[in-house]
Protein backbone atom coordinates (compact mmCIF):
# COMPACT_ATOMS: atom_id res chain seq x y z
CA UNK A 1 0.00 0.00 0.00
CA UNK A 2 2.39 2.58 1.00
CA UNK A 3 5.06 1.95 -1.90
CA UNK A 4 2.46 2.87 -4.37
CA UNK A 5 2.23 6.49 -2.71
CA UNK A 6 5.99 6.91 -3.42
CA UNK A 7 6.02 5.40 -6.94
CA UNK A 8 6.62 7.87 -9.81
CA UNK A 9 4.18 8.30 -12.82
CA UNK A 10 5.95 7.46 -15.27
CA UNK A 11 3.45 9.82 -18.05
CA UNK A 12 5.29 12.64 -15.31
CA UNK A 13 8.49 11.54 -15.73
CA UNK A 14 8.42 11.34 -19.93
CA UNK A 15 6.38 15.13 -19.83
CA UNK A 16 9.34 16.27 -18.10
CA UNK A 17 11.75 14.72 -20.30
CA UNK A 18 10.12 16.20 -23.23
CA UNK A 19 9.62 19.60 -21.62
CA UNK A 20 13.53 19.03 -21.50
CA UNK A 21 14.53 18.11 -24.59
CA UNK A 22 11.97 20.85 -25.96
CA UNK A 23 13.86 23.60 -23.62
CA UNK A 24 17.14 22.33 -25.14
CA UNK A 25 16.21 22.72 -28.78
CA UNK A 26 14.91 26.30 -27.86
CA UNK A 27 17.93 27.36 -26.51
CA UNK A 28 19.97 26.30 -29.51
CA UNK A 29 22.35 29.46 -30.31
CA UNK A 30 21.53 28.38 -34.34
CA UNK A 31 18.15 30.04 -33.63
CA UNK A 32 19.18 32.92 -32.22
CA UNK A 33 22.33 33.52 -34.66
CA UNK A 34 20.86 31.72 -38.24
CA UNK A 35 17.25 32.60 -37.88
CA UNK A 36 17.57 36.02 -36.17
CA UNK A 37 15.11 35.20 -33.33
CA UNK A 38 15.06 37.86 -30.52
CA UNK A 39 17.33 36.80 -27.59
CA UNK A 40 14.62 38.04 -25.04
CA UNK A 41 12.17 36.57 -22.56
CA UNK A 42 9.70 36.46 -25.17
CA UNK A 43 11.63 34.85 -27.82
CA UNK A 44 12.84 32.53 -25.26
CA UNK A 45 9.19 31.84 -24.94
CA UNK A 46 8.20 31.35 -28.46
CA UNK A 47 10.77 29.23 -29.10
CA UNK A 48 10.22 27.25 -26.13
CA UNK A 49 6.07 26.77 -27.44
CA UNK A 50 6.53 26.26 -31.00
CA UNK A 51 8.83 22.83 -30.39
CA UNK A 52 6.93 21.69 -27.26
CA UNK A 53 3.79 22.74 -30.01
CA UNK A 54 5.95 20.15 -32.27
CA UNK A 55 6.28 17.42 -29.76
CA UNK A 56 2.14 17.24 -28.88
CA UNK A 57 1.27 17.86 -32.80
CA UNK A 58 3.71 14.39 -32.91
CA UNK A 59 1.79 12.51 -30.21
CA UNK A 60 -1.82 13.54 -30.79
CA UNK A 61 -4.51 11.23 -31.42
CA UNK A 62 -1.85 8.84 -29.94
CA UNK A 63 -4.49 7.05 -26.97
CA UNK A 64 -0.58 6.06 -24.90
CA UNK A 65 0.78 8.91 -25.17
CA UNK A 66 -2.16 11.38 -23.86
CA UNK A 67 -0.51 11.21 -20.29
CA UNK A 68 2.84 12.10 -21.48
CA UNK A 69 1.27 15.40 -23.46
CA UNK A 70 -0.32 16.15 -20.95
CA UNK A 71 2.49 16.08 -18.85
CA UNK A 72 4.80 18.32 -20.90
CA UNK A 73 1.80 21.04 -21.35
CA UNK A 74 1.91 20.77 -17.22
CA UNK A 75 5.67 20.81 -17.06
CA UNK A 76 5.86 23.58 -19.16
CA UNK A 77 3.21 26.12 -17.37
CA UNK A 78 5.08 24.80 -14.37
CA UNK A 79 8.24 26.09 -15.35
CA UNK A 80 6.58 29.25 -16.23
CA UNK A 81 4.93 29.93 -12.93
CA UNK A 82 8.50 28.92 -11.14
CA UNK A 83 10.04 31.40 -13.41
CA UNK A 84 7.92 33.98 -12.96
CA UNK A 85 8.13 33.75 -9.28
CA UNK A 86 11.65 33.94 -9.60
CA UNK A 87 11.41 36.96 -11.08
CA UNK A 88 9.95 38.41 -8.79
CA UNK A 89 6.14 38.61 -10.06
CA UNK A 90 3.90 38.52 -6.86
CA UNK A 91 1.65 35.81 -5.77
CA UNK A 92 -1.30 37.44 -7.22
CA UNK A 93 -0.52 38.27 -10.30
CA UNK A 94 1.13 34.76 -11.08
CA UNK A 95 -1.94 33.17 -11.92
CA UNK A 96 -3.12 36.08 -14.07
CA UNK A 97 0.26 36.30 -16.23
CA UNK A 98 0.26 32.53 -16.65
CA UNK A 99 -3.29 32.49 -17.90
CA UNK A 100 -2.32 35.49 -20.41
CA UNK A 101 0.75 32.67 -21.60
CA UNK A 102 -1.06 29.65 -21.40
CA UNK A 103 -3.94 31.70 -24.01
CA UNK A 104 -0.83 33.05 -26.08
CA UNK A 105 0.03 29.24 -26.58
CA UNK A 106 -3.25 27.84 -27.48
CA UNK A 107 -3.18 30.91 -29.81
CA UNK A 108 0.12 29.86 -31.45
CA UNK A 109 -1.05 26.52 -31.57
CA UNK A 110 -3.94 27.31 -33.61
CA UNK A 111 -2.26 29.18 -36.33
CA UNK A 112 0.63 26.76 -36.63
CA UNK A 113 -1.86 23.56 -36.69
CA UNK A 114 -3.79 25.66 -39.53
CA UNK A 115 -0.45 26.61 -40.87
CA UNK A 116 1.09 22.74 -41.29
CA UNK A 117 -2.01 21.37 -42.42
CA UNK A 118 -1.67 19.78 -46.15
CA UNK A 119 -4.10 22.27 -48.08
CA UNK A 120 -2.57 25.73 -45.89
CA UNK A 121 -0.60 27.57 -48.43
CA UNK A 122 2.92 27.32 -48.43
CA UNK A 123 3.78 30.66 -46.69
CA UNK A 124 0.74 30.66 -44.19
CA UNK A 125 3.58 28.89 -41.49
CA UNK A 126 5.98 31.76 -42.32
CA UNK A 127 3.63 34.41 -41.73
CA UNK A 128 2.24 32.57 -38.19
CA UNK A 129 6.32 33.01 -36.93
CA UNK A 130 6.64 36.53 -38.52
CA UNK A 131 3.76 36.93 -36.41
CA UNK A 132 4.27 35.36 -33.16
CA UNK A 133 8.23 35.48 -33.25
CA UNK A 134 9.22 38.40 -34.94
CA UNK A 135 6.44 40.68 -34.33
CA UNK A 136 5.94 41.54 -37.72
CA UNK A 137 3.55 40.50 -40.73
CA UNK A 138 6.72 39.28 -42.50
CA UNK A 139 10.62 38.70 -42.95
CA UNK A 140 12.74 36.52 -44.44
CA UNK A 141 13.77 34.75 -41.22
CA UNK A 142 10.23 33.82 -41.02
CA UNK A 143 10.76 31.89 -44.53
CA UNK A 144 13.73 29.44 -43.56
CA UNK A 145 12.44 29.46 -40.16
CA UNK A 146 9.18 27.50 -41.26
CA UNK A 147 11.62 25.76 -43.49
CA UNK A 148 13.43 24.30 -40.22
CA UNK A 149 9.83 23.65 -38.40
CA UNK A 150 8.36 21.54 -41.55
CA UNK A 151 11.42 19.84 -41.41
CA UNK A 152 11.49 19.16 -37.41
CA UNK A 153 7.67 17.75 -38.30
CA UNK A 154 8.67 15.62 -40.59
CA UNK A 155 11.31 14.41 -38.05
CA UNK A 156 9.22 13.98 -35.34
CA UNK A 157 6.73 12.21 -37.24
CA UNK A 158 9.21 9.54 -38.13
CA UNK A 159 9.76 9.02 -34.20
CA UNK A 160 7.95 6.10 -33.08
CA UNK A 161 4.94 7.72 -30.47
CA UNK A 162 5.69 4.93 -27.75
CA UNK A 163 8.94 6.19 -27.64
CA UNK A 164 8.30 9.57 -26.98
CA UNK A 165 5.78 8.72 -24.31
CA UNK A 166 8.48 7.33 -22.81
CA UNK A 167 10.35 10.37 -22.73
CA UNK A 168 12.37 10.05 -25.57
CA UNK A 169 12.58 12.21 -28.54
CA UNK A 170 15.17 13.58 -31.20
CA UNK A 171 14.83 16.83 -33.48
CA UNK A 172 16.86 17.66 -36.24
CA UNK A 173 20.68 19.70 -37.06
CA UNK A 174 19.14 22.92 -36.96
CA UNK A 175 20.13 24.59 -40.72
CA UNK A 176 19.18 27.49 -42.30
CA UNK A 177 18.62 26.98 -46.14
CA UNK A 178 20.91 28.83 -48.40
Amino acid sequence: MFKDLFRKDPALEAGRALYAAAVEQARAPALYRDFATPDTVEGRFEQVALHVYLIMRRLKGDDAAKKASQSLMDAMFQNMDDSLRELGVGDLQVGKKVRVLAENFYGRIGAYEAALKDDAPENDLAEALARNIYGVEECEEAGALAAYVRKADRYLADQPAARMANGIVMFPDIERAS
